[in-house]
């Protein structure tokens, strides 16, 4: 293949990508030495590109972000087909297989007319493959807040969870009542810590919860707010140096001038 031609097609583009992944490992020096282990922190890194841009609404970049990622997804098939373990083939094989087997209401007579009943064919069909858990499938490694919502998803698919909305916001403040109680503000020393952590996370736990029942992505509107306050506080920055003012010398009062203007941008 002439890898220098644009493709038109989806199989004739992919076939260019992998030609090219071909030419790079072989002769390249910077591909020749990457491995698994190598690749790894960068395929996280282009993940959250990936998701920065989502956030963003940017079409463009995401467009270039979904082929930084699926450039290091051929990359781990080229260097496993190197081992003789797997292929690009055997791996596309197999999600197809695992896509026909997940969705009987599609490709079979199981009756599924909602997205709940979906999800609970999907966790029942997992645990016949041989999950030994349903949570089993939540990836030990991800971030807290997302590893507790995935959590929260995976024990509703099989019915545990609770009735509605109001039972749950009645969890959430019977935990920050338990975290008051145990951070007592008034004497810094009478604070014991692990409690206090133990009793925070709970109510983390419990406000991810609820989050989940008004069908918001509790990771999603955090790192929403985290934009927000970063524009707002570089507006504060950039006020402060017109000024000729570091932050430091500057009183909370002043600082909530620009503060308040940041909000109104």
């Amino acid at each position: 293949m002439n890898v220098f031609d644009t493709q038109h097609s989806p199989a004739t583009s992919f076939e260019r990508l992998l030609a090219i992944m071909d030419d790079l490992r072989s002769q390249c020096p910077w591909d020749k030495k990457q491995t698994m282990e190598t690749l790894r922190h960068l395929t996280i890194e282009e993940t959250y590109e990936l998701s920065d841009a989502i956030l963003e609404g940017d079409m463009q970049e995401i467009r270039k972000e979904l082929g930084d990622l699926m450039l290091h997804l051929v990359f781990y098939a080229k260097i496993g087909s190197e081992t003789h373990d797997f292929n690009m083939v055997d791996v596309l094989n197999g999600i197809c297989e695992k896509l026909i087997n997940r969705h009987p209401h599609i490709y079979s007579d199981t009756k599924a007319e909602t997205e709940e009943e979906v999800k609970q064919n999907w966790e029942k069909i997992k645990l016949k493959e041989g999950n030994k858990s349903v949570l089993g499938g939540v990836p030990a490694s991800l971030p807290a807040l997302i590893k507790a919502s995935r959590i929260q998803e995976k024990a509703r698919g099989v019915g545990f969870d609770w009735d509605d909305k109001t039972q749950v916001w009645e969890k959430v403040e019977e935990e920050l009542q338990e975290f008051k109680n145990e951070f007592n503000i008034a004497d810094k020393h009478a604070i014991d810590k692990e409690k206090a952590e133990n009793e925070f996370g709970d109510l983390m736990f419990s406000l991810i919860n609820y989050a989940r029942f008004l069908d918001i992505n509790p990771e999603d509107a955090l790192e929403k707010t985290n934009k927000k306050f970063i524009k707002r506080f570089q507006y504060l920055e950039s006020k402060a140096l017109e000024t000729g003012k570091s932050l430091k010398d500057m009183s909370l009062a002043e600082m909530d001038v620009f503060w308040n203007e940041a909000k109104k941008l």
